[in-house]
Formats: C-alpha cells, sequence, structure tokens
C-alpha cells in the first residue's frame, strides 16, 4: 500500500477520489447494448452473450428450468448447504424486524391519517457472475424481496452455480434467466419474448451494469442505487490486530482489480505492521493476482487525531466502513456517511457479506452520501390513507379554503366549500 503521511485537507478529495472511467465513455457502450436490446429482444440476449461472454445459449435456452433448481441442493456439500440455511435464516430475522405496523394518527380531531406498506409487483434482481458466484447476493436481495410479498421476482445472472439456484429456491425465486452484463439490465427494464419486464431493478455489478442502471432509471424504471465497484476503508490505532485489518483489506481487494482499499491511522507503526502482513498473507491467496492490483492503487493515510479521521472518513463516504479503534461505538455515531459500519477486531467485514443478517447490496463510490443500502423498505411502496369526518371537514375546512384561496387555486377551495354548505344545510 501507498503510504500517505499527514495530507492537508485541501489534498483530500484527491486523495479520496475513485478512478472510474468517465461516465460519457461508459454510457457510449452501454447506450447501444440498451438499444439492441430493447428492438431485438431475446435475439438481441442470445447475440450479446455469445459476444462478450463467449457462451452460446442456443442450446440451453435463456431459462433455467425447474429441474435444474431441484437438483441443485444434491450437488452441495452439506455443511455448504447449512451455511446457507445459516445464512438466510440470520438475513430473514434481521429483515423481518424491519416490518412497520400500520400507525393510525389523529392529526385532529376527526382527521386520521395512515400509511401501509405494499410490495412491489415486479422486480428484477441482478447478480454478477464475473469470476465468483455470487450465491450470497441472491439472499441479499431475494429475502427482503420474498418478506415484502414482491408478487414477480426475476433473476438475471451469468453465474449458473448450484449454490445460485438452492439460494434462489430458499427464497422462492423460480424466473432465473443466464444473461449478464448491461443486456440483462436491458432485458429487465423492457422486457423480451422470454425475459418479463420489472418495476424496479436491484443488484451490484461492474461499472457498465451500473452504467445501464442509471440509463434505465432516466427511462422512468427504479433503480435501488448506483451499485459499482466494491470498497472498504478501515480506521485503526494501535488497538487493532495489524493481521485482522490485513486481512479485511484483502478480503474486499480479492473482489476484482477495480476494488477500491483505504486504511486511515493516527499511528505509523500499525500502518507499518499492517502493510508488512499485508504482503505475507497476499502471497497466500489463490485470488492474489487480482488482490494485487487492487492493493496496488491502495492508500494508507496517516492523520493527526482521531477528528480528522472521521472527517475524512464522512468525506470519502465508503461503501463498507471497519472501525478497529478504542471505543468503536461511540466513533461509529459521529460517522454520518458509511453504507455498513463494522466495529471492533472481531467483526470482519466478509460476516455482513455472508451470514450476521445486514445486506451487503450497499452504496459506492461516495453514494453513501446520500443512498441507504437495501433493505426490506427498498422493495416496497409506501401508501398514505387519510380519512376525514364531517365534524373533522368543519375544523379543517376552513384552513384549506385560506391556503387554496392564497394560491389562486378555486377548484381547490370549492371542492372543500361545497361540502362545508351541505354539512350546514
Amino acid at each position: 500500500m501507498t503510504i500517505i503521511p499527514f495530507p492537508t485537507r485541501a489534498e483530500w478529495p484527491a486523495l479520496l477520489a475513485r478512478p472510474v472511467q468517465t461516465n460519457e465513455q461508459i454510457e457510449g457502450i452501454v447506450a447501444p447494448i440498451l438499444r439492441q436490446v430493447r428492438e431485438q429482444g431475446d435475439a438481441a440476449l442470445l447475440e450479446l452473450t455469445q459476444r462478450f461472454d463467449k457462451v452460446d445459449l442456443n442450446a440451453t435456452g435463456l431459462a433455467v428450468s425447474a429441474d435444474e433448481l431441484d437438483a441443485a441442493e444434491n450437488q452441495l456439500s452439506d455443511e455448504l448447504t447449512a451455511a446457507i440455511r445459516q445464512a438466510y435464516q440470520n438475513i430473514r430475522t434481521f429483515h423481518e424486524a424491519q416490518k412497520q405496523p400500520v400507525q393510525k394518527i389523529e392529526t385532529m380531531p376527526g382527521v386520521t391519517c395512515w400509511r401501509k406498506s405494499v410490495g412491489i409487483d415486479k422486480v428484477g434482481l441482478y447478480v454478477p457472475g464475473g469470476t465468483a458466484p455470487l450465491f450470497s447476493t441472491v439472499l441479499m436481495l431475494g429475502v427482503p424481496a420474498q418478506l415484502a410479498g414482491c408478487r414477480e421476482v426475476v433473476l438475471c445472472t451469468p453465474a449458473m452455480h448450484p449454490a445460485v439456484f438452492f439460494a434462489a429456491k430458499l427464497v422462492g425465486i423460480t424466473k432465473i434467466f443466464r444473461v449478464g452484463g448491461a443486456q440483462a439490465i436491458a432485458a429487465m427494464a423492457y422486457g423480451t419474448e422470454t425475459i418479463p419486464q420489472v418495476y424496479k431493478i436491484f443488484g451490484p455489478g461492474n461499472q457498465y451494469v451500473t452504467a445501464a442502471k442509471m440509463l434505465a432509471a432516466k427511462e422512468g424504471i427504479a433503480i435501488d442505487m448506483p451499485a459499482g465497484p466494491s470498497e472498504v476503508a478501515v480506521y485503526a490505532d494501535d488497538t487493532a490486530v495489524p493481521a485482522f485489518v490485513a486481512a479485511d483489506l484483502l478480503s474486499q481487494a480479492e473482489h476484482g482489480p477495480d476494488s477500491q482499499v483505504l486504511l486511515v491511522s493516527t499511528s505509523k507503526k500499525l500502518v507499518a505492521a499492517v502493510n508488512l502482513v499485508l504482503d505475507t498473507q497476499l502471497s497466500h491467496l489463490p485470488r492474489r493476482d487480482v488482490a494485487a492490483k487492487a492493493i496496488q492503487n491502495s492508500k494508507a493515510i496517516l492523520v493527526d487525531t482521531q477528528a480528522d479521521a472521521i472527517d475524512l472518513l464522512n468525506e470519502y463516504a465508503a461503501e463498507h466502513l471497519i472501525l478497529c479503534v478504542w471505543d468503536a461505538e461511540a466513533v461509529a455515531d459521529q460517522i454520518t456517511n458509511a453504507g455498513s459500519i463494522f466495529l471492533g477486531n472481531y467483526t470482519p467485514e466478509s460476516a455482513g457479506d455472508y451470514a450476521s443478517g445486514t445486506n451487503h447490496t450497499l452504496p459506492t463510490n461516495g453514494f453513501a452520501r446520500a443512498y441507504s443500502g437495501v433493505s426490506l423498505d427498498s422493495f416496497v411502496k409506501k401508501i398514505t390513507i387519510q380519512y376525514i369526518t364531517p365534524d373533522g371537514l368543519r375544523v379543517l375546512g376552513p384552513v384549506v379554503e385560506k391556503m387554496a384561496e392564497a394560491e389562486s387555486l378555486d377548484a381547490h377551495k370549492r371542492a372543500v366549500s361545497i361540502r362545508l354548505a351541505q354539512l350546514g344545510e
């Protein structure tokens, strides 16, 4: 890791910038893909999958069969299926607690307002394939969709792995399609002869997938968030275990060469120790070539005080933020920008990625300043309802009349006045 000793605040923005292509470059590549899928449907998906993934879907077809789903569990070890079931249960427990009971609020006598949560009818889930079958993402997206009661759930993924199918069956997904990349987003956004159109698209992906989601959003398709290359920031002091910190940095770096890894500390000793252990651990990783590329672009930033560290981390707005510091929970109270926070030496980021219960689909690229990670709320709409009694309208009506009159909206005023006149009679 490159060590940056005590940069000035004026230098922070350049240090914290994510090295990505410009949106114009990526959109210029992705827009024709979306247009081709919209115009040609399944034929475009077959051609694009052959071109980009070198996979011929003419033989297998786009859809995964029910037999393939049923056979998945027997292709996995008992230990892995037990682990997936435990993760499913933890994720379900955490997200089920997010359900909110309907509360009727009487804002004034005779005026009652409330809201209800309704599952989005049709949702599309995208699970990347790349170099790893991310079956954990199936759980992270499928569990809240299941709890929300979404009527139709579509899963697109290039990862044809029995663990993906097993996880999908656990969360009740039966519509799975063998397509990835920007073309998968286009298929769910517009619909094809085989893949249904959805109302909202979820899931992480590379810069091309993210660009496809953003372009689809411009056309009225809702998306969860801009979720690009994965990232982690670790804030560690002398109470941290260097080997743990190094392991957390590498666990994020192995996602891909464009993953973002950042270490922040007030301790030169800690940073030096982490750098030393990092090289040793990296040499033992099967995916060391991938992780090494991410580590080459990573930084260890030394700051003078904890206050500086907190300000820098809030400016960075990491997807994952690990706090290996004294009184980590108190520090977490001062963090306003992060996708998910992990406290102490024994809370690895990988626990959240898989099985602790929180969702791992999180905002990247600084979007944690304004976006939350995926939750149960992501899969529902909130519909407000109100009911006014005659006595309630007698009290509220004049308020509405006066406001409508001041805005020169006479029909609004009349909608109240005609009722008040009838009540007067």
